[in-house]
């Protein structure tokens, strides 16, 4: 007969009971992120940005292709700012009833 160890060989592994974490919420457009999720320097690395946020990479394409880098660095971490822009107010309000690992294609750059 084989011996039982002391400690559980499967301790490691999650529990049935534990609960998934909860997704945390997209910067841009507020929905909850999905199984993807792109951490986003607002302000570009390139213009000295350190903070990331977490997004959805659609939400994040969109940025890229409506904003430069500069603007980016001006508007810093308001996102009211960029919403106020009619291309991004149209996408959030497009893609707010879509599920969060909705993806599509962007468009090419609006600049």
């Amino acid at each position: 007969m084989a011996r039982r160890s002391k400690q559980d060989p499967y301790d490691h592994l999650p529990k049935e009971d534990d609960a998934p974490p909860a997704p945390v919420p997209c910067w841009l457009c507020g929905r909850p992120t999905g199984k993807t999720i792109v951490w986003h320097h607002p302000v570009p690395k390139s213009r000295g940005g350190r903070d990331v946020v977490p997004m959805h990479p659609i939400c994040q394409q969109t940025l890229i292709a409506n904003f430069t880098n500069s603007e980016l660095e001006r508007n810093g971490m308001d996102v009211a700012a960029l919403l106020d822009r009619p291309n991004v107010r149209k996408f959030v309000d497009w893609v707010a009833k879509k599920d969060p690992d909705f993806t599509a294609t962007i468009t090419k750059k609006q600049r």
